[in-house]
């Protein structure tokens, strides 16, 4: 759900491409015997054992919203989606960030503040309803007390910081709910900034009310997400930040020319400068110019298709003309490789701590790479870090160690500013 009013139309519609997964493993952490072994492994044997021993966190699963749309028990196996606990078990995921998507349509007609509330509920009834495998995490020690309890952890990121409504009153109400970051913007501009994806920037980066939520995040511990934003307000958010920033899930605009959504070689450099993060997304449009191109293409004709029938952007009929579009049309799928390039130019351009994982599974429909179509297949991404000479302690950083760094030094200043870590796990 990534690009605009068409796009929103095109991701409503496309199915969730997802594995079936492998039988999960028994839940529990390598000994260090066993971890001192891994060396040893052959290459697959050894990318599932890491991916078992390192601290895997992706920031931004949308799962909330999925649910939301047609509601499944993901504590079980489920045969849509990219997510659930059987798949997220066999790829040793610990901790996702549960995305409380905020459609601009729904910001626009009223509604946001009550759908990231009616988001942040469903999350908590997931966790409440199979605590023997799910826990709401609000703290960094939190992620860490739920992994070595065997289970998968929910923090919680805001995507549209449209349910602020223009109130540190409701950022504080958000904070004590467990939001960790807000994505300042979405789809369209709105009251915080302006919109990488609209051509109308109203604010020319952040408007004056978002230059003041930057301040008021960091002093409260809340994550400043720069996936979606314009460039102005990206280079606004990094003047104005006290401590380092993240861009949730969004890659490199190197690879996708023009695609003013990911992040240019510059603001690459300076978020490394600003000691943030770059959690690398997997949509395809993301990855690969091909990918980016038929997007487009499709999206054209999605919208003179359905402006020659007359039709609501949320018709049915516009299902069996994207499920035609796409017999008709192969879809360019990206392949591990490519996600690994977006990871391999991070590095060359910011270093190795500014890298890390934000899929966006559950929200980039049927465009996932091959080899990484879901939850469980976190190791063949770190077959592919071993493949490409990375260490072991250089794949830990990429897999959640320099996230958690990013959002320790955020519990930090909050902290100093008042705001101590609210933890779920004493």
């Amino acid at each position: 759900m990534k690009h605009g009013t068409i796009f929103l139309v095109v991701s409503f519609f496309l199915s969730a491409c997802s594995g079936e997964g492998s039988p999960p493993p028994p839940p529990g952490s390598e000994s260090a015997a066993q971890a001192g072994l891994t060396k040893q492994l052959p290459a697959d044997s050894r990318a599932v054992a890491l991916s078992k021993q390192y601290l895997i966190v992706d920031t931004h699963i949308d799962v909330p919203y999925r649910l939301e749309r047609n509601y499944v028990d993901v504590s079980q196996t489920t045969a849509e989606g990219n997510f659930d606990y059987p798949r997220a078990l066999a790829g040793g995921l610990d901790a996702l960030f549960m995305s409380i998507y905020i459609p601009a349509s729904v910001d626009e007609a009223g509604g946001a503040t009550k759908l990231a509330n009616k988001l942040i509920d469903s999350v908590e009834s997931i966790a409440a309803s199979a605590p023997d495998k799910f826990a709401v995490a609000t703290c960094t020690t939190d992620i860490s007390a739920i992994k070595e309890q065997g289970k998968i952890a929910f923090p919680m990121g805001m995507e549209n910081g449209g349910p602020i409504a223009g109130s540190f009153e409701l950022l504080e109400h958000f904070r004590l709910r467990g939001i960790r970051y807000i994505t300042l913007t979405h789809s369209k501009s709105n009251h915080i900034s302006d919109s990488s994806y609209d051509e109308n920037e109203p604010w020319q980066g952040l408007s004056p009310f978002g230059k003041s939520l930057v301040a008021e995040m960091n002093d409260r511990g809340v994550m400043v997400d720069v996936s979606h934003v314009s460039d102005k307000a990206f280079w606004q958010v990094l003047e104005l930040t006290q401590v380092p920033v993240v861009a949730t899930h969004s890659s490199l605009r190197h690879f996708t020319p023009g695609f003013q959504r990911n992040l240019s070689d510059e603001m690459v450099k300076a978020l490394g400068g600003n000691d943030g993060v770059i959690q690398i997304a997997f949509g395809g449009s993301f990855l690969t110019a091909a990918a980016r191109a038929y997007g487009v293409v499709r999206q054209q004709a999605a919208a003179a298709y359905r402006d020659a029938q007359h039709l609501p952007e949320d018709d049915p009929a516009l299902r069996e003309f994207f499920e035609n579009y796409g017999r008709e049309n192969a879809y360019p799928f990206p392949n591990i490789d490519d996600v690994l390039n977006h990871i391999d130019r991070v590095v060359d351009i910011a270093g190795i701590n500014h890298v890390g994982l934000g899929s966006d599974y559950d929200g980039v429909g049927n465009t996932l790479p091959e080899g990484l179509k879901d939850v469980s297949a976190y190791p063949n991404l770190v077959a592919g870090l071993l493949s490409r000479n990375y260490s072991e302690q250089d794949i830990e950083k990429i897999l959640g160690g320099n996230l958690m760094r990013v959002w320790r030094a955020s519990e930090a200043y909050a902290a100093a500013h008042g705001n101590p870590p609210s933890c779920r796990i004493e």
